[in-house]
């Protein structure tokens, strides 16, 4: 190879490297900008449309739910159960079963995205690039590809689907390594909201026919 082309080639690579570098931060930078909008909030109110897809399993499932969170706080409902973290202890109430789990966080997978988790867990653990680029009823979303850095995680890769304009998530895409594909789309997303100082209380009086069960 002539010094010509070897300096053709040097410079191309620098400018490829340099390009890579610069989407490496620009998705750090868009997600910098979704977390300090989330804890700019108080609390947030969410309406969303969860998905659970495996084509080789034959499943598929679809349902909404809906989540208010406060700090590390949150009450969720999602397939007919509820759940409350009161920043202690974790409640899990299955009417169906007539039953209530209560479980502590140190109990819980730490790699888990769990409700408190949503809008915030990219911050540690992934290696973050700039993905596709979506059009939704007039909205510009763009997706960052994260992907752990733990390699006995059992998720290949995340889709985090941010709304350009107002720095809010708008659907998460979990495919794990088993080819099950989590997707979460919000529906609503609605910021500091009038909430009952009871939202993140576990009352047990209202739960004297279930069966307790402490872990």
């Amino acid at each position: 190879m002539n010094k010509v082309s070897m300096r053709f080639l040097m410079s191309m690579l620098l400018i490829l490297g340099g390009y890579a570098f610069a989407k490496a931060q620009s998705a750090q930078s868009l997600l910098k900008e979704v977390d300090s909008k989330v804890k700019s909030y108080e609390n947030i109110a969410i309406d969303f449309k969860y998905a659970l897809t495996n084509e080789a399993e034959g499943v598929n499932q679809e349902t909404k739910g809906n989540v208010v969170l406060k700090g590390d706080l949150y009450a969720l409902n999602l397939l007919g159960t509820k759940q409350i973290f009161d920043g202690a202890s974790i409640y899990t109430i299955v009417p169906e079963d007539e039953e209530v789990t209560i479980s502590t966080v140190s109990d819980q997978d730490e790699n888990a995205i769990t409700p408190s988790k949503m809008l915030s867990f990219f911050n540690d653990g992934y290696t973050q690039k700039m993905d596709i680029t979506q059009k939704v009823n007039g909205r510009t979303i763009q997706y960052v590809k994260l992907t752990p850095m733990d390699s006995n995680s059992e998720v290949k890769h995340t889709l985090l689907g941010v709304d350009t304009t107002t720095k809010h998530i708008y659907r998460l895409i979990i495919v794990q390594k088993n080819d099950t594909k989590i997707t979460i789309t919000v529906n609503s997303f609605k910021p500091n909201q009038p909430i009952s100082a009871k939202a993140f209380v576990f009352d047990e009086s209202k739960y004297t026919d279930y069966y307790i069960n402490k872990i």
